[in-house]
């Protein structure tokens, strides 16, 4: 195939995608629901993180996931233990979810009025940067085991990510971590982004992150959504 149909064919795949990604948008609008797309590599602890999240904030949201794998269930029954409902879905061979996959995921969740859903994308930080969801925002979770220079050999996805999650913080004294390069690189890349350190063993600056969603609910449906701890 020549380049150009390749371009083709990639502009087709994204257009389709995007035309989709804003139906969800507009449905997730109508039914007051703040959608997050949660982005990493493989092992930065995201579901770990998730897991804790919606354990404390099920008591003061409406909350559904939409987990993202190649393969298995595991990150779906982690979630459902906590009693929060999950839909996984198996990418097979694809290295991301897109916005169809999303709007089929969605509809299989109880309705999710005024709530939150979270949507954990396949561990990937390079295809999903490009696949719009229809969510409000991507989440990067970074750990402090990865090494400072992230941002800047995946320059897409910290560029397209509204906040910046520094997991495991805990391990950062015995990794000898700068944690101020990291966020010097992410900014570089993304001038706004906004980060947080976090433990997803520990629970350190979890309560920084639930400020920042509630801020963030708070801005799209201030009439609707309010919450407390």
């Amino acid at each position: 195939m020549s380049s150009d149909r390749i371009i083709q064919v990639e502009r087709d795949i994204l257009g389709k995608n995007d035309r989709l990604a804003a139906d969800n948008r507009a449905r997730f609008r109508a039914d007051d629901v703040l959608a997050f797309n949660l982005v990493s590599s493989p092992g930065a602890g995201k579901t770990s993180l998730l897991v804790r999240a919606v354990s404390e904030l099920k008591g003061s949201f409406a909350i559904g996931v939409i987990e993202g794998d190649q393969q298995t269930s595991n990150d779906a029954e982690r979630i459902r233990a906590t009693g929060v409902p999950a839909i996984q879905v198996n990418t097979g061979k694809g290295c991301h979810l897109d916005a169809a996959m999303v709007a089929d995921a969605y509809d299989r969740l109880p309705w999710l009025n005024g709530g939150l859903l979270f949507i954990e994308n396949v561990g990937n930080l390079v295809c999903p940067a490009a696949f719009d969801l229809g969510e409000a925002c991507k989440i990067v979770v970074f750990s402090t085991t990865e090494g400072e220079d992230k941002p800047l050999k995946y320059p897409d996805m910290f560029a397209a990510s509204s906040l910046m999650l520094i997991n495991k913080i805990d391990l950062a004294p015995v990794l000898d971590f700068d944690l101020a390069k990291t966020i010097e690189y992410a900014r570089r890349v993304n001038p706004n982004i906004e980060v947080l350190t976090v433990s997803a063993r520990t629970g350190e600056g979890f309560a920084a992150f639930y400020a920042w969603i509630r801020k963030r609910a708070v801005a799209m449906k201030p009439a609707t959504m309010t919450a407390a701890e």
